[in-house]
């Protein structure tokens, strides 16, 4: 006998009076900007147990987009370097000095310095010191030498160049730092054979840039050559010349030489009647290599053409 069938159970009514009070218009709907607070997170999280979840695909995607979106406030309001105006504090701010680069500096690393592109020196050999050499007629190298180097500094200055007329052992010199520096000498009156006529020039075998050097005494010998028309006398040049005192004094960034004029004896003529011209050779040559004018070399040791650099890099 089969057994009789029981009626199915009905479910209770839906509590409408709940559901009523979840939309009841006493309680105004969230601002559309809150739905990302972190507020609006923690309530969707941790719901009571009370209060069932809300369930479904849209619930997902709204909690990941707020979680998302909370995230990269926080990143942009702590990265160094952007205002902080979600946290107000001084560890962004911090951090972002802490970036920033800053200057080095070597303890006891000297401040480079620029030498004066319009000062010349001009040394007039043995001035203030001794007579140089001395003919039997009482003709002195201090004398020449002076009265050349005067000259120079005349045109030098015409220019618009300063110059500095300087004793042989000048306190001056020490660290004298300028565009060039030229001493002026002259040979002995001695009769040695009749090859000893001419003028020599030449600088320091060491020196911190040998390029600058070097066009000084190319322009010196190419212009004072052309302009006085003696010989250049090459071999003559002696130790005294290239381990010139003033070499050894001067800032090593000051290019330097020294020309000796011509020979007491077979060119006293033109060192004592036409001093101005010997002097116009000398200044030609400096202002030579200042403007970084092109000169010609013909010499016993090179016959080239070549272009005198500027003095001031």
């Amino acid at each position: 006998m089969e057994p009789a069938a029981q009626p199915e159970p009905t479910a209770d009514p839906a509590p409408t009076q709940n559901m009523q009070s979840d939309q009841s218009p006493s309680q105004p709907a969230s601002h559309p900007a809150q739905a990302h607070s972190p507020r609006r997170i923690l309530d969707l999280i941790w719901s009571t147990p009370n209060k069932p979840a809300r369930k479904g695909m849209l619930f997902h995607l709204e909690v990941v987009f707020a979680v998302a979106a909370v995230l990269a406030t926080l990143f942009t309001a702590w990265t160094p370097g952007r205002p902080n105006t979600l946290f107000p504090s001084l560890t962004a701010t911090n951090s972002s000095l802490a970036l920033q680069p800053t200057p080095t500096f070597l303890p006891g690393a000297p401040t480079p310095t620029l030498p004066n592109p319009n000062l010349v020196g001009i040394v007039a050999g043995h001035w203030k010191n001794d007579s140089g050499a001395v003919c039997s007629d009482g003709l002195k190298e201090v004398d020449l030498n002076l009265n050349i180097a005067t000259q120079v500094q005349k045109i030098l200055t015409r220019e618009g160049y300063q110059v500095e007329l300087l004793q042989e052992f000048d306190e001056r010199l020490t660290g004298f730092h300028a565009a060039a520096l030229v001493s002026i000498h002259n040979d002995s009156c001695e009769f040695i054979n009749n090859e000893a006529t001419g003028y020599k020039v030449a600088a320091a075998f060491a020196t911190r840039y040998p390029e600058r050097t070097a066009s000084l005494t190319s322009c010196l010998r190419a212009r004072y050559g052309a302009i006085t028309g003696l010989p250049v006398h090459s071999t003559s040049v002696t130790p005294d010349m290239t381990s010139y005192h003033a070499f050894g004094e001067i800032n090593e960034n000051t290019p330097a030489a020294i020309i000796e004029t011509g020979f007491m004896n077979l060119d006293r003529t033109i060192l004592t009647q036409e001093p101005d011209r010997i002097a116009e050779g000398v200044a030609a040559g400096i202002l030579c290599y200042l403007r970084g004018e092109s000169v010609g070399i013909a010499t016993p040791e090179s016959n080239v053409t070549e272009t005198s650099p500027a003095a001031i890099p």
